[in-house]
């Protein structure tokens, strides 16, 4: 981060104002310059996560009239797409953009902050960190490592992923190979799969190469530029990533040296990228899965075993992680808590809405 000091302009224009699916802030006039840089672990023309971290960026810009400057490298560009974590703990780049289940192996409580299979929606979610505790544990795991985070979207519900064949009974899970970060990885693992960890710009040559037998991405806005469905026709509906979160995370000692208004700015714009992401995937989904479909893609539910072996697995896992690491039974307890007491709202308010529309 490069800082020059400027003569002290101490005006700030404008009121910061929060309207459904939108946000309006302030023109924040700093005293000094900052340039900082920001690695992605998507490929540069990666819809809606890409496209996020350059709005990001670009807000910013426009909002500090120039003085917070951020430049973007998407994955591979300066460090390779899962190794922004260590360059930016390291001081030797500024900002990430990435998911937070892709460093369960630094430490398995990342995977609770970035959602859990049979879990809480993106609206739970999003309370859970904004409003239940969920921010303050995180970053308090985070700053071990010398980072500090900030919500930087979420995918809302995603799909269960490509498979080359059908998935007839529990016995086809055994010897899959399928692509899958996070804790659902740690459930079809048990089941007797195989869950390489490959970065996005990676999957379609390990799907046509037979590396892989299958793998999830996304959903059907991300997915159709993918080209999976020219190799795997079976696309399933989702269990293992319902709220997935994304994340803008700074070097701790980046983030403490900014100036409580640029922190404020950064914060609120971190929000609204927060909602735009969840309100894109929404508006481009539906869109997308028709294209799939007119393309030969079947859309496909688990049978009724797998998903009752799934949920049973997942249990397991979870007992296993809170014996074996402290981190993660802490982030588990108060997920978990504010996920008991938001079921039964979400049961009576979204749950039995979707079904009254449905006559």
């Amino acid at each position: 981060m490069e800082n020059t000091t400027n003569k002290r302009r101490d005006f700030i224009k404008g009121a910061a104002l929060a309207g459904a699916g939108a946000v309006f802030v302030p023109t924040i006039l700093s005293a000094k310059k900052t340039r900082l840089k920001m690695a992605t672990s998507w490929a540069a023309n990666t819809p809606i996560l890409q496209e996020g971290a350059d709005y990001f960026a670009q807000t910013l810009k426009t909002l500090s009239n120039g003085d917070i400057d951020i430049k973007i490298y998407p994955a591979g560009t300066l460090v390779p797409a899962l190794g922004v974590f260590d360059a930016v703990s390291a001081g030797q780049i500024d900002i990430y953009h990435s998911a937070t289940y892709y460093w369960s192996g630094k430490n398995s409580a990342f995977n609770v902050y970035a959602g859990v299979p049979f879990g809480m929606i993106d609206t739970e979610m999003n309370a859970w960190m904004r409003f239940g505790g969920g921010l303050e544990l995180w970053r308090k795991l985070a700053a071990r490592y010398n980072l500090y985070p900030l919500l930087g979207g979420n995918t809302g519900i995603q799909m269960g992923g490509w498979f080359r064949k059908p998935i007839n009974s529990l016995k086809d899970i055994d010897g899959l190979k399928m692509r899958m970060p996070g804790l659902g990885a740690k459930v079809l693992t048990k089941l007797g799969a195989s869950t390489p960890m490959l970065p996005g710009g990676e999957i379609f040559l390990a799907l046509e190469r037979g590396v892989i037998d299958a793998t999830e991405w996304v959903s059907p806005a991300l997915d159709i530029s993918t080209g999976f469905q020219k190799i795997a026709k079976y696309y399933y509906t989702g269990w293992h990533e319902p709220a997935s979160t994304a994340e803008i995370v700074f070097n701790k000692k980046i983030w403490d040296s900014l100036s409580k208004e640029q922190q404020m700015l950064i914060q609120v714009v971190s929000d609204d990228m927060n909602t735009r992401m969840t309100a894109m995937f929404q508006a481009q989904n539906a869109t997308a899965l028709n294209k799939l479909i007119e393309q030969g893609v079947e859309v496909k539910t688990l049978p009724q075993d797998v998903l009752e072996a799934f949920n049973k697995t997942f249990k397991e896992v979870i007992e296993e992680e809170i014996a074996s690491n402290k981190d993660f039974k802490e982030a588990w307890e108060s997920y978990n808590n504010f996920f008991k007491g938001q079921k039964e709202w979400s049961k009576v308010g979204i749950e039995q809405y979707l079904q009254n529309r449905n006559y």
